[in-house]
């Protein structure tokens, strides 16, 4: 059976010309780089190198294994550096799912630094999902999920890294936008804006108005960020985002956050995983990076 020593062997029969510098370069005794080879003759059929003086001169056989070496070995060589680096956790793919629609701005002050580090690692970062984040994760889908609400199960483990204050934003005419705080009645004639998640789900309701027994004058949604700090910017509405969120718009645009109760709600973003699963150096690090984000907001 033709092997790749095989082709290392007439690769560097070519290269040096003869069975001892052969030998040499590939750390073999010549004794077992000439039996190698007629091994290999008899499963061909035919000679692969003739005697010409001291030196060594390729059969036509020879020379068709030759032209295999050439093509094959840079390839089997560099295969072999990317497994290497992949067991080093230094190149592969990192698969993220999102579960927090304003995370995407902070995920970008993470994402940054990791690229520049890890060159040969893909960042793939999902939303949409057929079972939701968490059998997404649970499906080997993706390698970590994005969440500020954690939903602790079996098989699965969180590790907190940013936290941060939920508040409301205000255009800065609003009545309460002095007030230290604001109170659940305080938004009966409000549009309240918010992203395109189930109100059982948003902290603004859970945390704040349904306890309370209060309600907005109206609900409406807006996927994107900028767009609904536009609006509030405008006085069309109210929005419940995070505070770092929000001071990062503030120069731009007439709005400002108001703590939610006297109390305020404070969030933590978490990180999930597959419990007992041995990471890869790169997804380790991801997570050292973001645990350090909180000088960037």
């Amino acid at each position: 059976m033709l092997e790749r020593h095989h082709l290392a062997i007439i690769h560097a029969v070519d290269k040096h010309g003869t069975l001892t510098e052969a030998a040499n370069a590939l750390h073999l005794t010549q004794s077992a780089l000439s039996h190698g080879i007629k091994k290999l003759e008899v499963y061909l059929g035919a000679p692969v190198w003739q005697k010409d003086g001291r030196r060594l001169r390729l059969t036509q056989a020879g020379q068709g294994l030759l032209n295999l070496a050439n093509r094959v070995l840079p390839q089997f060589e560099h295969s072999e550096q990317v497994i290497q680096q992949i067991a080093q956790g230094l190149r592969g793919a990192l698969r993220i799912g999102m579960e927090c629609h304003p995370c995407y701005q902070w995920l970008l002050k993470v994402v940054s630094p990791f690229l520049q580090q890890f060159p040969d690692v893909d960042v793939d970062v999902r939303q949409a999902f057929q079972f939701g984040g968490l059998g997404a994760l649970l499906g080997y889908d993706i390698d970590m999920l994005i969440t500020p609400d954690p939903l602790f199960q079996k098989g699965l483990e969180y590790l907190p890294v940013f936290e941060y204050e939920h508040v409301l934003v205000v255009p800065k005419s609003h009545f309460v936008a002095e007030k230290a705080f604001v109170q659940p009645q305080d938004l009966r004639y409000d549009v309240l804006i918010t992203y395109p998640v189930e109100s059982s789900r948003l902290d603004v309701f859970s945390q704040f108005l349904t306890p309370a027994g209060a309600s907005v004058k109206r609900h409406r949604t807006i996927e994107t960020t900028e767009i609904m700090l536009q609006m509030v910017s405008a006085g069309r509405g109210v929005a419940a985002l995070p505070k770092w969120l929000v001071e990062q718009h503030q120069k731009d645009l007439a709005i400002v956050p108001v703590r939610l109760g006297k109390k305020g709600i404070f969030k933590n973003i978490h990180l999930g995983f597959r419990a007992g699963e041995t990471r890869p150096e790169y997804q380790n690090a991801f997570i050292e990076m973001a645990k350090q984000t909180d000088h960037l907001m």
